[in-house]
């Protein structure tokens, strides 16, 4: 009992310190130096990664739904290594970088800063949820993995896809 109790902390800890850590990151002053290349890339490289994300969740699904658990393991693992991949360099490019300011206007402004805002608070929810879905499911507690996915799941589909339709909204703008 000792263990889960453990594991129930670390992953307290984390969600609270990961949504900290990129709101201290992005609300930091920025040196003066121009960023280099490979951080100017990183908004392109994170969509690409939340892409990859999108579909691995979705060949998660189907592999589930098709009784085939190693493949559907496989798919979720490599989904979660992609997450925290596209956190360090999401932490590092804004750790290093301006934040880039939406350009557009009318309706489209409402629909981006809409799905901006959404996007940021559904993905700072969903990390517990994730944490808690992963060990689940590594530790074979199919029935607690089964209720924690039904919320986790459909949250981090949207916000890897919302995070693919942000970045190609304002992609103009960098």
């Amino acid at each position: 009992m000792k263990k889960g109790r453990n594991v129930t902390i670390g992953i307290i800890v984390v969600s609270v310190l990961v949504p900290l850590l990129v709101a201290v990151l992005i609300f930091l002053p920025k040196s003066n130096q121009e960023a280099g290349s490979w951080i100017t890339a990183l908004p392109k490289l994170n969509a690409f990664i939340n892409s990859l994300t999108s579909l691995l969740l979705l060949a998660g699904l189907y592999f589930v739904k098709k009784g085939k658990i190693e493949w559907h393991r496989r798919a979720m693992i490599s989904a979660f290594s992609l997450g925290t991949l596209f956190l360090i360099s999401y932490v590092t490019y804004h750790s290093q970088a301006e934040s880039t300011t939406f350009g557009g206007e009318g309706p489209i402004r409402r629909i981006y800063y809409s799905l901006l805002i959404s996007h940021i608070i559904l993905a700072a929810i969903v990390v517990p949820f994730v944490l808690l879905a992963l060990y689940y499911g590594l530790s074979d507690k199919v029935e607690k993995h089964r209720k924690v996915v039904k919320y986790a799941f459909p949250i981090w589909l949207y916000v890897s896809i919302s995070g693919v339709l942000v970045y190609l909204l304002i992609s103009p703008y960098y």
